[in-house]
């Protein structure tokens, strides 16, 4: 019988040991040979009652599409984006961020360039990678296959946590515009546009998820949590318009958005003529150019617009009223 290794098997553990090296990443945690370390000291003077908010999530099928293209440093920064995004909802500080990394065969060149775009996106986000894990799994992905997947934690003080249940009729929402498809519906642009169709709008589909974090965490400093102002955020993933923004929502509220209240990207228009895909279906899956729900009391909406607008593009798009439905296109 032939002698086998672990490298013969496949697994490369040497080329792992300086991928780690070359990735070169700064912590300000202490990594620890079994677990990654994080002291809450500094920070609890700043909570009156601290509570951890926690996102897990991934790339999705944008990733067939950046390994076809063989483009890899944007794909990081959509990691970071689909958990801070998630953790900012809440009102809280994202803090650290652990990644998953898997292929069917290391290449350190590509994975190189995820983790570059993981460290930018984490620059955007003042938060702080603290460990993660890369594996070798031949067999479950084939050669030049990965995936992404990453886990965020961030910090809030539990009496000023946004949950949307102070949500009225009358309130207005402000939506902040996405930078394109950010990091969802995917599988139906692959099938709506074809290979060739992928291959000629690829910088568009590529482009990194718009990450929030900043002007967020800016505009709740400026009005100090105030629950009275902010009522509600929603991060528009999947499920987007319908059943992703109107989650925030309490019984018998419902969203009236007014689709010409911004611009639809042009990037969404092709993907549905060539698709044929019903207008319902398209605000159920892509975030449409709006890539953040704020819901705000409407007598200091004109107030965040203006301080929002310093930093990024937001439009008051809608309203909140009593209904039975939640989301209301006109």
């Amino acid at each position: 019988m032939k002698r086998v290794d672990y490298k013969k098997s496949g697994v490369d553990v040497k080329k792992g040991e300086l991928f780690v090296k070359k990735i070169n990443v700064n912590k300000s945690g202490q990594m620890k040979a079994f677990g990654s370390l994080f002291d809450l000291g500094p920070l609890l003077k700043d909570f009156k009652n601290p509570v951890l908010v926690s996102s897990a999530d991934g790339v999705g099928t944008k990733l067939n599409i950046a390994q076809k293209l063989n483009v890899h440093n944007t794909v990081g920064i959509d990691l970071v984006a689909m958990n801070v995004n998630d953790v900012i909802c809440t009102g809280a500080k994202p803090l650290f961020f652990l990644d998953y990394i898997a292929c069917g065969k290391l290449n350190i060149n590509t994975l190189v360039g995820v983790m570059k775009g993981i460290k930018k996106g984490l620059g955007e986000s003042d938060c702080l990678l603290l460990g993660g894990e890369t594996a070798e799994m031949p067999g479950m992905y084939k050669p030049g296959e990965y995936d992404l997947a990453a886990f965020c934690v961030g910090i809030a003080d539990k009496n000023r946590i946004i949950n949307g249940k102070n949500i009225k009729s009358g309130d207005l929402i402000i939506g902040l515009e996405s930078s394109g498809l950010h990091s969802n519906g995917f599988s139906l642009v692959r099938k709506a546009l074809g290979s060739n169709g992928v291959k000629s709008y690829a910088k568009e589909l590529l482009k990194p998820t718009r990450i929030y974090v900043k002007p967020i965490l800016s505009l709740l400093k400026a009005y100090n949590l105030q629950p009275a102002a902010i009522k509600g955020i929603a991060h528009v993933t999947g499920g987007a318009f319908y059943n992703k923004a109107t989650k925030i929502l309490p019984r018998n509220l419902g969203m009236v958005v007014e689709r010409k209240s911004w611009r639809v990207p042009e990037i969404f228009k092709v993907i549905q003529n060539r698709g044929r895909i019903p207008e319902k279906e398209m605000y159920s899956v892509f975030n449409m150019g709006i890539g953040m729900f704020l819901v705000v009391d409407s007598k200091y909406a004109a107030r965040i617009k203006e301080k929002l607008s310093k930093k990024i593009k937001v439009h008051i798009i809608g309203r909140v009223e009593k209904s039975s439905k939640k989301m209301v296109l006109v």
